[in-house]
């Protein structure tokens, strides 16, 4: 009898056990991390202009691999211009090789520095196959290099990763650093580009116009130590360029000041949709510049870790959803048009007619694009592609305002530009024919497709 009693209780204490267990979440979540050098040696090609010099900052290829939750997730986020179509597809089908999980799993983004290299194998064949001269700049030796080092540090955190205790959602507004880059004159077409420097002290006296001003940040603790801090803001992130020296410039200045504030913290930063934006209102090109904009961005980003919310994290707290989308070719891209001009034209600027027929190639082979979305308790990250303009932002915010709603952007760079369906009708630099692959039609589609990652009813 006393055996039988001794029984019971053993077992209502078992039954307790998994009662709290399934009140309080599912099983731990650990998390790996991974940082790499991405900087082109001297003399490589980068977007615009070959490597002449490498400065004392170097560009990085980081990011987490989120480890419990059902398959491994990982995100990367590289300090370059743009990695396009079969490039996009390469890294993501090596990474998550490396982490052992599918790549419709992985989200890999750029900062979208401009000194700095840009990746499209695509292109990289066309190149080839028409036997042109003069753009180096699609040589994939050295990207590939980058994507074998990138697996092979995932594969060497995956046995180090971290168990977390907590996740945490912060945000700040960013003073003086992002404005509009679209001009409106009174009959609503464009009659200005504030680029992200802009000289015309008139120009840079327009109102801030439409930007999202926050900062976002997603936490890993253990504890109370935050081991990976993710941080989303909508700007483009040039204060100069074209001077041959590889640069992550002042998103990337601002992530290594917040990496000495926390120097047992990685940080990874995320550009979001920052199509349209620019600091150009604030920026006149001069290199003091960069440190200013810099300095405002890391205090911001250092404010809205000060009003970080924990709360405890499970794998019962994390999600992650995708949505493969096909995004309708702009109507001016004809195949034999683009290989005439291909051979006729000389190589110039990133954007060219080598990069468009690879984005057309692709779409015609029936490739479509994955847009995903990350889970974790109160927050939801985005993850999208090419150059979006802030007003896809800005709408996916105001979908869930009951959640914390963060957006990364130039993932799959194929697509360019991606403005928002007037837009294509106002001018302007971003929808022109040379600068976006899509029809203005593309807004329904992302607006969908965020709407169902989101789970709008």
């Amino acid at each position: 009898m006393r055996i039988l009693r001794s029984f019971w209780t053993l077992a209502f204490a078992i039954s307790i056990v998994f009662a709290i267990g399934s009140t309080f979440g599912g099983e731990p979540i650990k998390i790996a991390i991974f940082d790499v050098d991405a900087t082109p040696p001297i003399g490589s090609a980068m977007a615009y202009q070959p490597v002449r010099r490498i400065d004392e900052m170097t560009l990085r290829c980081r990011g987490i691999v989120i480890l419990g939750a059902q398959e491994p997730i990982v995100l990367c986020a590289v300090d370059w211009i743009g990695i396009a179509n079969e490039g996009h597809d390469a890294f993501r089908e090596a990474l998550a090789k490396a982490a052992g999980t599918n790549p419709q799993r992985v989200a890999v983004h750029t900062l979208h520095q401009h000194d700095a290299p840009g990746c499209d194998f695509t292109a990289e064949k066309i190149i080839a196959e028409l036997q042109l001269q003069g753009y180096s700049r699609f040589d994939g030796d050295f990207h590939r290099k980058v994507i074998q080092k990138t697996a092979e540090a995932i594969q060497a955190a995956i046995p180090n990763a971290v168990t977390l205790t907590h996740y945490g959602v912060g945000e700040a507004v960013v003073q003086e650093v992002a404005s509009q880059r679209r001009i409106a004159g009174p009959d609503g077409k464009i009659r200005a580009t504030r680029t992200s420097s802009t000289k015309d002290p008139a120009v840079r006296a327009e109102p801030e116009g439409v930007i999202d001003p926050v900062v976002s940040l997603l936490s890993f603790w253990k504890e109370d130590q935050p081991i990976a801090v993710l941080s989303y803001y909508a700007c483009h992130p040039q204060s100069y360029y074209l001077r041959g020296i590889p640069s992550p410039d002042f998103p990337g200045i601002a992530r290594f000041i917040r990496g000495q504030d926390l120097n047992n913290t990685l940080h990874v930063h995320f550009n979001g949709a920052g199509g349209n934006v620019t600091a150009g209102k604030y920026n006149d090109g001069s290199q003091t510049n960069r440190m200013i904009l810099a300095t405002r961005l890391a205090d911001a980003m250092r404010q809205a870790h000060a009003n970080t919310q924990k709360a405890p994290l499970s794998s019962d707290d994390i999600t992650w959803q995708q949505i493969p989308v096909s995004l309708p070719i702009a109507r001016h891209l004809v195949e034999e048009n683009l290989i005439t001009k291909l051979k006729e034209t000389p190589p110039k600027g990133y954007v060219s007619m080598a990069d468009q027929l690879a984005y057309l190639r692709r779409v015609q082979a029936g490739h479509k694009i994955e847009i995903s979305c990350l889970g974790v308790g109160k927050a939801r990250c985005l993850h999208m592609p090419g150059e979006l303009f802030v007003e896809y932002q800005l709408a996916a915010k105001k979908m869930r305002p009951d959640l914390k709603v963060m957006m990364a952007a130039y993932g799959d760079y194929g697509p360019g530009y991606i403005g928002t369906q007037i837009a294509y009708s106002e001018g302007g630099y971003e929808t022109q024919q040379s600068s976006s692959c899509v029809d203005p039609s593309v807004e329904p589609v992302l607006i969908d497709a965020m709407n169902q990652l989101l789970e709008v009813k």
